[in-house]
């Protein structure tokens, strides 16, 4: 077994949150309105998403599985650290945005669970951690998710939408966090990177950017 494999063999999981979290949308949705993707072959720890579709939202809801299995590492000096120890992450999404029964497949829109997926598991990956504030970007050299899309990086945000009777999981003894993913164009990534997550900010505020994902939306630094 290398080295990879060895790294989460021995790592504390906390199976409970998976039920957790199944839980939790159960207080919000029937259970039709709720498909799962589940994850075949997890190379590491298991991963799976939700795709929630309500006809009590004019969107729809992608929302990651898995994530909080593992505690994140989350830096000395950071006040109340268990805080932010276990998270998942979600998007929210047009209703007209289909996927196919499986992922992957050979839909266009499957990168976006993929986005999700990849970002939920860079933090146990580099033993670091992911908050309000973060980004983290496709490839080193910012190449966007895929051919169906410009964005090449995200910024990690707090739910507009919701609150936190909904962003926030309890269980016994842990708090899971549902944190928003806002994708990002190469030169609003390179402007959160120089100017940092207020600046950032004021411009989603000057444009009044929207918490659901449009593949079109207008630059923010436009």
């Amino acid at each position: 077994m290398n080295e990879f494999y060895e790294k989460f063999r021995n790592r504390t999981y906390f199976d409970n949150h998976g039920e957790a979290i199944a839980n939790h949308l159960d207080k919000f949705y029937k259970s039709d309105e709720i498909t799962v993707f589940h994850e075949m072959v997890s190379p590491d720890f298991h991963l799976d998403v939700y795709l929630i579709n309500s006809a009590k939202h004019s969107f729809n809801i992608l929302l990651t599985s898995g994530m909080s299995l593992l505690e994140m590492t989350v830096p000395d000096g950071v006040e109340n650290p268990e805080t932010y120890t276990f998270a998942e992450l979600m998007i929210l999404l047009p209703k007209a945005i289909e996927f196919g029964k499986i992922f992957p497949g050979e839909n266009e829109n499957d990168w976006i669970i993929g986005m999700l997926k990849e970002t939920a598991r860079f933090p146990h990956h580099y033993d670091t951690w992911l908050a309000i504030g973060h980004t983290l970007q496709a490839t080193t050299e910012m190449e966007p998710y895929s051919g169906d899309t410009d964005y090449v990086g995200l910024i990690i945000l707090p739910s507009v939408t919701f609150d936190e009777e909904f962003t926030e999981i309890k269980t016994t003894e842990e708090t899971i966090n549902i944190y928003s993913v806002f994708p990002l164009y190469k030169d609003e990534l390179e402007y959160k990177i120089a100017n940092g997550y207020n600046a950032l900010l004021d411009k989603l505020i000057e444009k009044n950017g929207k918490e659901v994902f449009d593949n079109k939306r207008g630059n923010l630094l436009a």
